[in-house]
This record gives structure tokens, sequence and C-alpha cells, in this order.
């Protein structure tokens, strides 16, 4: 053993706290699964004659006893990211402070002294023969904490594990240290329910093969992670690494084999989770932990090509600021590491920064999706940094948008009972024009989600419904025809699509009546490609159906497609039949129409040639 071993061991049962602290000091308490219980109960133990002892941590998986009311006198807490046990409370009490900042500027403020440190608490592994210890499950912003601080104090626990990357702190660097094992805290994954798996359906719909992920702790990321189990080599350059992707490693679905920085490796600052995810990275050479403002730098983050950073919020308005430390005047969490990884996806080379949240509280009173911010909530996220918002009712993409689409787009994925109401309320900043009417309505006969991927011609497309925030889109696809196909969709030369006009056309009661586009999205943004409806014809209880499909996609079979899935919608809605009037000269969709089924009807007119589907059994 060497002599910095037989100097740490020296005094590890045994810690003079007058040795290191004064009343008045600033320590730091070690972060997520690695809090120092032993330490904290050790000084608490031996505290006689300190008191105002400023406490400085980010999120902590313990009882906080240095939080409860009891030890008011002895320590105040200055959270950076609240949560744990009596550390919320403390701060709704005014016993405890919540500093907001970017965890990638936390190491800033210790080492520039804004936030200058006295003593850092940590825990750590057992040295190795070289007198090496692991920070184990938690370097974030414990790294540079230990570095900052005028003394470090640990307590080595046998149980914790020891991690690769840059994780390793030397013997030499502590001042004094108790050996005390201590159980590592365990998450265990949560239950999933339909709500969550549906918003995890959508996210997943935008991690194309071979991206790289970012992701938290909780329903909405575990939902994510378990509907990515067929895509193909993807990685990790995250924060904190959990259950979820441990068994996506375990599939050989994560593999890092595309990633851009990093290459070949997972990299996080954390991890938390059950004891499954502590055995794994214990040792593991294909998982690297390295400090906060390493791992959080959004231009680190960036480098990573197709960037995916999947973060929560507590409520989204209708510009898209995100809300997500706060419930109101109440602190709740904090900015954490959101913005990083925002910022880092959205400067990737297709990167996607989104934020998921149910679309309403838990019991379903209170909208997430708002016309404005709760008074007293606080913007982490601003409206230029969003590029996709995500609720159990779809995607609304928001990048490049206008508030008034913006706020079209976030109505859509609003709870229905709350859309109508929305869209009254941004009428009254003029955000949408008079002649909008019509909030965004579900076709729930879709399935689960509300979006399809169909491949065509080896390229991915979206099925899905039309919406109120498609106005432009449906311009530049009108524009986009040429004079034939114009005429075979109207029957006469029209020349135009004004905004009302197109406005008109997007706003369509998806419960009555039916569209459905084909989209693709790429470098210039979402584009429609083809667009189905049905009107519905209520004295007969039939749908009048109708197709657009761009002029150079004919023939690849997206007609078909997508008047099979109206066939499958009015059978569900039970309408007596389907009708179409196709002119006599477009044989290539008379076809389409007579494939599925529609039968030719007698007509008065020449040029038309009137069809119709049965549907009810006579």
């Amino acid at each position: 053993m060497t002599k910095q071993h037989e100097s740490a061991d020296s005094n590890k049962q045994t810690i003079k706290w007058g040795d290191y602290l004064k009343s008045g000091n600033r320590i730091f308490i070690g972060s997520n699964a690695a809090v120092p219980n032993a330490l904290i109960d050790d000084l608490i133990a031996n505290s006689q004659g300190f008191h105002d002892i400023e406490t400085v941590h980010m999120l902590t998986l313990s009882e906080n006893v240095w939080a409860k009311p009891e030890h008011k006198d002895l320590f105040k807490v200055n959270s950076l990211f609240i949560g744990g046990k009596n550390i919320r409370e403390a701060i709704a009490e005014g016993r405890g402070d919540y500093t907001p900042c970017f965890i990638s500027d936390v190491p800033r403020l210790f080492n520039e002294n804004v936030l200058p440190l006295d003593v850092a608490l940590i825990m750590v592994s057992p040295p190795d023969e070289y007198g090496y210890c692991s920070l184990g499950v938690s370097v974030d912003i414990v790294s540079s904490a230990l570095k900052s601080a005028k003394y470090v104090i640990a307590q080595i626990n046998s149980k914790m594990p020891r991690t690769n990357g840059h994780s390793f702190v030397h013997v030499n660097q502590i001042h004094a240290s108790i050996h005390v094992d201590q159980a590592i805290p365990e998450i265990m994954p949560p239950e999933m329910d339909q709500r969550t798996e549906q918003i995890g359906q959508y996210v997943s719909m935008l991690v194309e093969n071979g991206a790289t992920l970012q992701i938290g702790i909780g329903k909405i990321p575990e939902a994510v992670l378990t509907y990515l189990g067929n895509h193909k080599d993807l990685g990790v350059h995250s924060e904190m690494i959990s259950d979820g992707l441990i068994d996506l490693m375990l599939k050989g679905v994560i593999n890092n084999r595309k990633k851009t920085y990093h290459k070949g490796k997972s990299v996080a600052t954390f991890c938390i989770g059950s004891q499954k995810v502590y055995d794994y990275v214990d040792g593991n050479p294909h998982i690297e932990f390295y400090p906060s403002e390493h791992v959080n730098s959004p231009v680190k983050i960036a480098r990573n090509d197709n960037m995916i950073s999947i973060n929560s919020a507590i409520e989204v308005d209708l510009t898209g600021q995100v809300v997500s430390d706060s419930i109101g005047y109440q602190f709740y969490s904090g900015i954490g590491g959101q913005v990083d990884f925002v910022r880092g996806a959205s400067l990737s080379n297709g990167g996607k920064p989104i934020i998921a949240l149910p679309s309403t509280t838990k019991d379903g009173k209170i909208s997430r999706i708002v016309a404005h911010i709760t008074e007293g909530g606080g913007v982490v996220t601003s409206r230029g940094h969003v590029s996709y918002v995500v609720t159990e009712f779809g995607i609304a993409s928001l990048r490049g948008k206008s508030i008034r689409e913006r706020a079209l787009e976030l109505i859509r994925i609003a709870h229905p009972k709350f859309r109508d109401q929305l869209l009254n309320d941004v009428r009254k900043h003029y955000w949408v024009p008079e002649y909008q009417e019509t909030s965004p309505s579900s076709v729930p006969e879709l399935g689960s989600i509300e979006m399809k991927h169909f491949i065509f011609d080896k390229m991915k497309y979206i099925l899905r419904p039309l919406a109120p925030a498609d106005e432009r889109k449906l311009q530049e696809f009108f524009y986009s025809h040429n004079k034939e196909t114009l005429m075979m969709r109207y029957n006469h030369h029209v020349t135009q699509m004004t905004r009302e006009k197109s406005c008109n056309l997007v706003s369509v009661n998806q419960h009555t009546d039916l569209a459905l586009c084909f989209t693709k999205k790429d470098a210039l943004g979402e584009a429609i490609y083809a667009v189905a409806r049905y009107y519905y014809l209520e004295t007969i209880n039939s749908g009048e159906v109708a197709f657009v499909i761009k002029e150079s996609l004919r023939g690849l079979g997206m007609a078909s497609t997508l008047l099979g899935e109206i066939i499958a919608i009015a059978k569900i809605r039970k309408l007596n039949s389907l009708v179409a009037c196709v002119r006599r000269d477009n044989a290539s969709m008379l076809k389409v129409f007579e494939r599925a089924g529609f039968i030719r009807q007698p007509s008065e007119d020449f040029d038309e040639v009137s069809l119709e589907l049965p549907l009810q059994e006579k």
C-alpha cells in the first residue's frame, strides 16, 4: 500500500471537522446517487460550535437530513436543482434557496469564485493499486467541485462502481476520509400507462437510425426507449444513463458505431437506476463518464451528428416558450441540462431538440399547452430554441414557424377539450386570422397515434391528418401542380390558392369530414406530397372522396394507400358508402378507385364518371 493509502486510511474512522470547516463556510455535497450520507451524519454528530454552513448541490437522492427543519441553524440549503426529500419543502418554506443555472456553467461558478467552495463532501470507490479512486455513478459537477474546494473529504464506499472515463481522483487529493459502505440508491423503471406510451411512440418516430441520444429519467424517457427496440446503430451522449438505455445496449441497438464524437463509446456524467445499471457500468470500458463542463457543452454536443435531445416541461405556451423549473411561483426542479442539450442538438448536423410532456395535468383538469404562461412561471427554454413539442396527441413542429403557425401546431397537440378555448384565446391577440374558425381535431381511428410511416420508392413518408397549421404547406403544394393536375382535380383552370382558401381547406372537422396527407421532411423542412379527403354527406350518410398526388410520385401506391385508410375509417364510422366523381380522361385515378371496389354509376355528366363503394351489407 502506498503512503497515500496509509494516510487516507489512518483517519478513515475519525474526521476532525474543525481542521477543515468553520461556521459560515460553503460546502459541496455529492450529486444524484452518490450522496455521502455517512459524512453528513458524522458532521451533524460533531457539529458543536458550527452554524450557518451553506450546502451547495444538485439533485441528491437521499434523506437529505441537512434540509430538515431541526438543522436550519446548522445548514442553509442552496440547491442548483431542486429535488429529493426535504429539499423542495425547505425552499418552499424559505429555509433554503434555489440558484438557477445551466449545468454546463456550474464549474465556472466554482472555478471563478462566484460560488467558492470551502469543503467538498464526496463519495468514491476504494483506491486501486495505483492510488486512484473512482467517482463512480456521479462525475457531473462533483469533478469540478473537488478541484475547486479548499478541502476534499471522502466517504470511501466498497459498493461504489468503478466507472471509466474522467472519473478518477487520486488519494493525495483527498484531505480526510472514512470508509463506510452504503448501498447505491435505486430508482426502479416506472410503470407505463397508455398516455405515456403514446408520447413515447411519437418521439420514437423522430429518431432516425444512427442518431445519438440524450435522455433523462422518468416515465416519458423510458417509454421512448421502449419504442426504439427496432432501431439500429444508436449512440449515447447524455447527462445520465438509466435502465432503458442499458436494455438497448444489451440488445445491440445502442452500439455508438455511427457517432461522430466519442465514436464507439457511450458518454454520460452520471447514472441512476436499478442495481442492473450500477452492475453494468462497473468497469465497463464501453461507457465513459465525463464532467458536466465536457458532456453538457453545447459546442461538444453539436459535434455529434443527428443529435436527439429529449427533455420534459411543466407547460408550453402557444409561442413555444418552455417552463420546466416552476409551477407558477413554486420552484419545482431546475434548469439542469435542458438548455445545454436543446442548444447542442439545434447546432448538430441533422439534430432534433424535442420537448415531450403530457397534454394535461395528471387529473386532466389543467392543460399543459397554454395560451400564456402561468403567473410566476419562468421560461427555461426560449421560443427560439424549440424545434419539436410532443404530447400524446402528436408532434408539433415549430422550427421556422411563425407565431400563427406555432399556435395552430400546438393547439393541435393539446387535449381536445381545451382546443376551442386555446383558439379563442389566441384570436384575442390576432395571432391567428378571424377566418380561422375551426380548432384542430383528432382522427382516433388512425390508431393509438395519428401518424404512420410508409416507404415509397425507398423514401420514408409520414401519413397524418391535415391540420390548420398546414395552411402554407397546402399553398406550396397547390402551386407545385401543373395545369393538367389542377384541371383533373378541380375540373377547371384554378390559378390562385389564397391564404383564406387554404386556411378553409386545412381547417377540417375531422370528426365528421376527413383529410389525410403524406408529408416528408428534408433539409428544406416538411412538405406535402399527397392529400386525400372525404366530405361527409349527411343526407345519405356517405363520404365524397377526392385525391391529389404530386405528379412525380404517381404510380408508387400513395393513392391506393390513402384510399385504403379512408375506407377503413369510413367503415369504423359506419358510413353507408363512399362516392367519388372522376374525370373520364383520368384513367389512372379511375383504376385506383375500381381496384378498391368502387363501382361505376350512371352519370348525367359525359365528362365525369360517378363511382360508389357500398360499405354496409344490405
